[in-house]
């Protein structure tokens, strides 16, 4: 249990199956003034446990550990209703773990070759509230943006520029179905259906409900 001069201090939680990385962890952040080190768990059932027992403010939680993954033990604490933040301390760089762990709710996420102070950085940024992603894996972000960015750019130029209502009214149309039919099914007025047939029937450059028909087989949205 924290002492009352630890109150005003940020309680942290070391997650980490290595003893001696946990030494070396501890001997850096005693030294700070602000922090204090709640308590120390060397497995993900061990780290839930004492989550839920410390309430620390950090947790600063390992990927690799014996029992259950860092990150499914992130999942864990975060479910349990705690309100501790979790911050990713690991020696994985790459993509899969990155994304998993933020996935999983973390709110950091700083490789074991960081400098001290970026890790002294990242417990203060997470505990005010923010993300800290440590700067050489924020291109891991902008290249899922991009690659996310390129695919809905790809996906619009297939479809002509339709939104997705007007796609769904289009296939409704190819389908078969007339306006009255269309706006029971979508919970919208005859009059949206009638906009909407208007402008997706503008955009593809078609004047009649055969080649909107060939439109949408050749575009595979439906059958023949």
């Amino acid at each position: 249990m924290q002492g009352t001069d630890n109150a005003s201090k940020i309680s942290l939680l070391l997650v980490d199956d290595h003893a001696v990385v946990r030494s070396g962890l501890r001997m850096l952040l005693d030294n700070q003034a602000d922090l204090v080190i709640a308590g120390e768990a060397s497995t993900g059932s061990e780290a839930l446990e004492l989550a839920q027992e410390l309430k620390p403010d950090i947790i600063l939680m390992d990927i690799t550990l014996p029992d259950v993954s860092g990150i499914e033990a992130t999942r864990l604490i975060l479910q349990a209703g705690c309100q501790s933040k979790v911050i990713a301390l690991t020696i994985h760089e790459d993509e899969q773990f990155f994304f998993e762990m933020l996935q999983a709710g973390a709110s950091g996420y700083v490789p074991k070759r960081a400098a001290p102070e970026d890790l002294i950085d990242a417990i203060h940024t997470v505990y005010n509230g923010e993300v800290y992603i440590y700067p050489l894996m924020t291109k891991l972000l902008v290249s899922d943006f991009l690659n996310r960015a390129k695919i809905e750019l790809d996906t619009k130029a297939a479809m002509d520029g339709l939104t997705l209502r007007e796609r769904e009214i289009l296939v409704a149309l190819a389908g078969g179905e007339n306006n009255d039919e269309i706006a029971a099914r979508l919970s919208i007025s005859q009059h949206t259906v009638a906009r909407h047939r208007e402008n997706l029937m503008r955009k593809l450059g078609l004047h009649n409900r055969s080649e909107l028909v060939k439109y949408a087989i050749r575009k595979g949205l439906i059958k023949p």
